[in-house]
């Protein structure tokens, strides 16, 4: 049959995407103690909750971004739209502007940087967070990751959005939002900077950036504290 083999080599493109892997940068073995971060999922969306402390010690845009911010020894990392992700208002009420974020090619994307005090562990639930344990290299790498993110153009972080009553800042990220560069797959990106085994095109769903940080806490030789 003539549509036979186009079907299968069909099929064979899509098996590779969907297994395809990237592995992360190796680091040096560690001589400190772990700079411990952690990934939190709401069921579709991924952030990342890391010290404060250690962004602010590394210094560069990212350090000086975060010395804005209000109190907290953690700042939750996250990237989207640069729309749709800042709105708050209900989701039935945001789906045209969402079809709208996901289809059109180019749209302005942000950085959020939200500071939250007290252990994440107290205020996500086990099944909703996942620890990682980094050397202070791949710290450093990851944070250079989101750094690249930032649009720097005017020479400094630009804060693009607030949301009334939250500490949260949104700064303009020079990346573009689109079906094909979604929330997660920035984070698993960022990730990925860090060390972290990644698969890109599974990567659209939170649940599976979950999966890649528990098993690199699996194969990690780096004790827990």
């Amino acid at each position: 049959m003539r549509w036979a083999l186009p079907l299968a080599v069909l099929i064979g493109l899509v098996a590779a995407l969907l297994t395809w892997t990237r592995l992360g940068p190796a680091a040096p073995p560690a001589t400190e103690a772990p700079i411990v971060i952690y990934l939190l999922d709401n069921g579709f969306h991924s952030d990342l909750a890391l010290p404060r402390a250690a962004l602010e010690r590394r210094g560069g845009a990212l350090g000086r971004a975060v010395e804005t911010l209000a109190p907290g020894d953690w700042i939750l990392v996250g990237w989207g739209d640069a729309r749709f992700y800042v709105d708050q208002s209900p989701i039935p009420d945001r789906l045209p502007d969402g079809a709208r974020a996901f289809f059109r090619p180019g749209n302005p994307s942000v950085v959020m940087l939200d500071p939250e005090s007290g252990d994440p562990r107290a205020r996500h639930a086990p099944d909703r967070r996942a620890a990682l344990h980094l050397t202070p290299v791949a710290f450093d790498r990851m944070a250079d990751r989101i750094e690249a993110s930032l649009d720097l153009s005017s020479g400094a972080p630009r804060v693009a959005a607030a949301r009334p009553g939250d500490h949260a800042r949104f700064f303009a990220s020079r990346e573009t939002f689109s079906i094909l560069h979604l929330c997660n797959h920035w984070t698993a990106g960022v990730l990925n900077a860090g060390g972290v085994t990644i698969r890109p095109a599974r990567s659209i769903f939170s649940s599976e950036v979950m999966r890649s940080v528990r098993a690199a806490e699996l194969d990690t030789a780096v004790p827990h504290a």
